[in-house]
């Protein structure tokens, strides 16, 4: 019987706050993630601030999490919603990563988005805005099923564990999808 190797997944967390909800759900992803999936979170909180004068001498910060990303099979993205849009961090680690020039470590990427907010429509905003730059650098975004999570302050108890059943029903939804999306990048 053949053993297929499971895909690594790179978890790229948009909120910095170490309590955050965003942070939490990525522990619940990694911890109800099917068998086939390795997910890690890839830290993006020291990244200094894309630069392109910094480019023919690159921090070591941005050659790490450009390796990281190069190395992983595909891409979740879990992001707050700050004044309608992802998080300047998020979005700095998309900047970092699409750069230098013809070296976009986005490119044909497979990715999904999670957006997650005490609001009640789930951070939509972000999760679009989002979605538009990933495709900008050339991500294949999953379009189906979107995830927006809304009422996120009452998802968890006071550990970071799942509260709500029917949120990990969700879950496992979600991952069922994104196992399929990923199958038709990865062998």
């Amino acid at each position: 019987m053949e053993i297929k190797a499971r895909k690594s997944i790179a978890v790229l967390v948009g909120s910095l706050r170490k309590e955050s909800l965003n942070r939490k759900l990525a522990g619940v992803l990694i911890e109800l993630a099917p068998d086939s999936l390795d997910l890690e979170i890839v830290e993006i909180g020291n990244l200094p601030l894309y630069n392109e004068d910094l480019d023919q001498d690159p921090p070591e910060e941005w050659t790490a999490f450009r390796e990281k990303i190069i190395k992983a099979d595909g891409l979740l993205l879990v992001t707050p919603e700050y004044n309608r849009s992802t998080s300047a961090a998020l979005k700095n680690a998309i900047d970092v990563g699409s750069r230098p020039y013809m070296k976009n470590v986005w490119n044909n990427k497979p990715a999904a988005v999670i957006s997650l907010s005490p609001g009640a429509i789930g951070g939509f905003g972000a999760n679009h805005h989002l979605r538009q730059s990933l495709v900008c650098v050339n991500a294949s975004v999953m379009a189906q099923p979107e995830m927006y999570i809304g009422g996120a302050g009452n998802l968890f108890d006071k550990n970071g564990k799942l509260i709500d059943s029917s949120m990990e029903e969700l879950i496992h939804k979600f991952f069922r999808s994104y196992n399929r999306w990923l199958s038709h990048f990865i062998e």
